[in-house]
């Protein structure tokens, strides 16, 4: 066994509970006892059993775990009217048309500037989160504290709750017991089921593809996808639970370098606490004048938390900032007739004022928080503003190598380009292409002969691209420059909308 020997303790009081908690659980692993100085490195590990518990934490937690579950299962169905050359699917990774559909936005490939402005935006958020109420995103948003927290609702409701299953499993188990093991992990399934057959409806017209996945006729693809999404979905939230945020996530390492001690935490006041007595012995003791905390002991905030984390030992990597030791704390407050908030959101700053007989002192606006927030507004205002503005049509040019030039038999010099024309409306376009740079130019669309009227017009359907091959030749410099800077112009017949593309004509 590892072990860490001769460690020098100094720690607040809060924590001393902790050591000897450890001690014990060390003791009780190799069957005997163990010196203080003989601590192992790793906790034994145990099954979690969370208690059920109501309050004012456990309803925004049930609040947010029915929006976000709710859009995810159900936001592919419906639906968005585009016109009759676009998907009705409101939300839409098309990957054989390379498009990326959210309600009326269109993203095209090379528009993935937009994906790296989300990844900021989402990256700068979770840093504001922490500096504002540390990892509240573990808490209440992420998506396996979320899957795990509907997991822990069904085994409660097939099981019983943490005094009910705790005993069963204790006792032998009989036909019933394997009937509700089977029913559990049965429904568990079927949320994992759904949760990746939810996943593959975003790349694909989701009643179509709900109905040939029933019939059997979906790509292979799909049926891989939700089987690896089950898989993982059944196995992280129904069996890893906990040990994902102790042990897989970075998070809590990340989080511990971005707090600081302005951060509202979930916070075990101990200055109001400790020392921790039952309620008789708390009132015999202050009937003789004697300190006595409001902490009965009761374990209830350990036995509701999903990850069974002891929050009175103070910052611990295995808090997830939930609040439900939060709500299990108050609700024997007010049995007991005490004030509610033994356990809340606070700073260590705070519990030091309080102790000195001054007031609490947030600190919720200050540097960093600014900076954030700052970041976030200019990057989304960014997105906003290039995303409102940007160009409905495109050109791009790529000029051929070889040869590099033709000199032609009368003199002139030509030069051969690949133009791409990107017409991103829902209707089909005309486009004019002209250039600057050279004195007398022409430019001759191989395979497309001119129109009756004499107009050269490039014909581009709704919400594509189409790739011409052009030459150009200057008749009125036999003899330019090496390389002599063009602009490429594309104008949209109907509206007069340009797009510019800058290239070079070649010569000698």
């Amino acid at each position: 066994m590892t072990k860490v020997r001769s460690m020098t303790l100094d720690r607040p009081a809060p924590e001393a509970p902790a050591l000897a908690r450890l001690v014990k659980q060390a003791q009780a692993a190799v069957g005997g006892s163990l010196p203080e100085d003989d601590i192992p490195l790793y906790a034994p590990r145990r099954k979690i059993y969370p208690q059920r518990v109501s309050g004012f934490f456990r309803r925004i937690k049930w609040a947010v775990l029915i929006v976000t579950l709710g859009i995810y299962y159900f936001l592919p169905f419906v639906r968005w009217d585009r016109g009759p050359f676009a998907p009705n699917q409101a939300v839409l990774i098309d990957f054989p048309n390379r498009r990326f559909y959210f309600f009326f936005i269109e993203i095209w490939p090379q528009e993935i500037y937009y994906l790296t402005g989300l990844l900021i935006l989402a990256s700068v958020a979770l840093f504001l989160m922490n500096a504002v109420a540390g990892r509240i995103w573990c808490g209440y948003l992420c998506p396996q504290t979320v899957w795990t927290d509907l997991f822990f609702a069904i085994e409660r409701v097939i099981e019983g709750d943490r005094r009910e299953h705790m005993r069963r499993d204790a006792q032998k188990w009989t036909a019933r017991t394997y009937a509700r093991k089977a029913a559990k992990h049965f429904a568990w399934l079927m949320v994992a089921w759904w949760t990746g057959g939810a996943w593959v409806l975003y790349f694909a017209d989701a009643p179509t593809l709900v109905k040939d996945l029933a019939t059997f006729q979906a790509p292979f693809v799909a049926y891989a996808w939700i089987g690896i999404l089950t898989f993982t979905t059944y196995t992280l939230a129904g069996h890893m639970r906990e040990q994902v945020c102790l042990y897989m996530c970075p998070w809590p390492r990340i989080q511990a370098a971005l707090t600081d001690e302005y951060a509202l935490n979930v916070t075990y006041r101990y200055d109001r606490g400790e020392p921790r007595c039952s309620a008789k012995k708390a009132e015999q003791l202050r009937a003789r004048g004697q300190p006595a905390g409001d902490c009965v002991d009761c374990l209830q905030c350990v036995h509701v938390c999903p990850t069974g984390v002891d929050i009175r030992d103070g910052a611990n990597v295995g808090c997830i900032q939930c609040g439900l030791c939060i709500d299990a704390c108050d609700s024997v407050m007010a049995k007991l007739g005490r004030p509610a908030r033994l356990i809340a959101y606070d700073t260590d700053i705070n519990i030091k004022r309080r102790q000195d007989g001054l007031a609490p002192f947030y600190k919720l606006v200050r540097m960093r928080t600014v900076l954030y927030a700052a970041i976030i507004a200019i990057a989304g205002g960014i997105m906003i503003f290039t995303l409102a503005t940007r160009e409905t049509e495109g050109i791009s040019v790529i000029h051929d190598r070889n040869p590099m030039y033709v000199r032609l038999s009368d003199g002139a010099l030509r030069n051969g380009y690949t133009i791409r024309i990107v017409n991103k409306r829902l209707k089909k376009r005309e486009f004019i292409v002209g250039i600057d740079g050279l004195p007398a130019t022409l430019i001759d669309f191989v395979g497309m002969p001119p129109r009756p009227d004499g107009r050269q017009l490039v014909e581009v359907g709704p919400d594509q691209t189409r790739e011409v091959r052009v030459t150009v030749t200057d008749y009125a410099n036999k003899a330019p420059a090496q390389s002599t800077p063009i602009v490429f112009k594309l104008i949209d017949v109907d509206t007069g909308e340009t797009a510019e593309m800058r290239d070079h004509f070649f010569g000698p």
